[in-house]
């Protein structure tokens, strides 16, 4: 299942030539990334309460089209692949037109808060953390 986060692009976001700076892209990607746990009903604060954290381990991000001051755009989540200790989630970045601004794969993983990569406990794996078969990258 997609999972969509609206937002609006702020002037501060914008870089020299205008557009919003690739580094912010990454900003947004987290934003669409805790919005997605939001609406799946993840208890983030819950798994840090009890010593796990998600952490991010690799990004593969593919710059597209440029976004500009005030451009309303939508931060699009799918999980693709989840295992006992990591997961990854497709994410794009779309215009109200809809296209695509940025596309990435970001990969996470589950790390209890001694360093050690650790399986997510049984409590917080919640159904939509799991890949729907159904869904394709495009």
């Amino acid at each position: 299942m997609k999972y969509y986060s609206p937002l609006k692009v702020r002037t501060y976001e914008c870089d020299s030539y205008g557009h919003v700076n690739n580094a912010v892209y990454l900003n947004y990607l987290e934003y669409g990334r805790m919005d997605y746990l939001n609406q799946i009903c993840f208890d983030y604060d819950g798994m840090l309460k009890s010593g796990f954290y998600l952490y991010v381990s690799h990004v593969d991000i593919y710059y597209k089209a440029s976004a500009f001051f005030n451009d309303n755009l939508r931060v699009e989540s799918c999980p693709v692949k989840l295992g006992a200790v990591s997961g990854t989630i497709h994410q794009r970045i779309l215009k109200d037109d809809g296209t695509v601004c940025a596309e990435a794969d970001v990969t996470w993983a589950s790390v209890h808060t001694d360093g050690r990569p650790s399986r997510i406990p049984q409590e917080f794996m919640v159904d939509g953390l799991k890949p729907d078969p159904a869904d394709t990258k495009a």
